[in-house]
């Protein structure tokens, strides 16, 4: 865990893609906090809260057929059978596999907030956070996107764009590349935050978070 204190820079770009000089980067958010096992955890819990837990196989009860008793008990000189749906025969029923089960798993908010204080501040060590003008567009266009993009100098990384609130047609600018994803600031997790190569915030965004903290 690395708790000194540390003041970061990031480049600012106009929505055109123009950069526009520096910027100091809040210091109640980006003081050099970077808590690996606390990360850890958000990102592990994230994980397991996308998971369905509807995985099941049937039992030797649940399975069709096998009521009557395949050969009579003595005699044949083959093993005694009850059923043709016992687990040893092929069609029968699986002994303990998995059952239907929840695997949420509950992070305290302070855990989840300095989780993800911590995976900016791990770009921030990286030069990997870059500030934004206010996007608005009137209509999607992921040409649109790509340039902006491209002006950016990460084209073939993996970019998340942070908006200033929800903005459906940015949004719906960069649903269609692989290598893009967008959300708003406040939506943001960790495990967003350390998918991605570079992050990308709207100014406006950042002004309002580190207000409101």
């Amino acid at each position: 865990m690395t708790t000194e204190t540390q003041t970061f820079q990031a480049p600012v770009y106009t929505a055109q893609g123009k950069q526009g000089g520096t910027r100091q980067l809040p210091e109640g958010m980006f003081d050099g906090t970077v808590n690996v096992p606390v990360m850890h955890q958000a990102v592990k819990a994230f994980l397991a809260n996308r998971r369905q837990g509807t995985a099941k196989t049937k039992t030797r009860g649940e399975v069709t057929g096998g009521n009557q008793k395949p050969w009579k008990q003595k005699g044949t000189g083959r093993a005694r059978q009850g059923s043709i749906r016992a687990p040893n025969w092929p069609g029968g029923g699986t002994v303990f596999g998995p059952r239907p089960r929840s695997y949420t798993q509950i992070v305290p908010k302070q855990v989840r907030a300095l989780a993800r204080k911590s995976a900016l501040n791990a770009r921030a060590r990286e030069n990997a956070v870059l500030l934004v003008d206010e996007l608005n567009y009137s209509a999607p266009r992921t040409k649109s996107i790509l340039s902006l993009f491209e002006s950016f100098g990460v084209t073939g990384k993996k970019v998340l764009l942070l908006t200033d609130g929800v903005k459906p047609n940015v949004y719906l600018s960069a649903r269609n590349l692989a290598h893009a994803h967008v959300m708003p600031f406040s939506d943001v997790s960790t495990y967003h935050i350390l998918w991605s190569d570079v992050v990308v915030i709207e100014s406006s965004a950042l002004t309002q978070s580190s207000a409101e903290a």
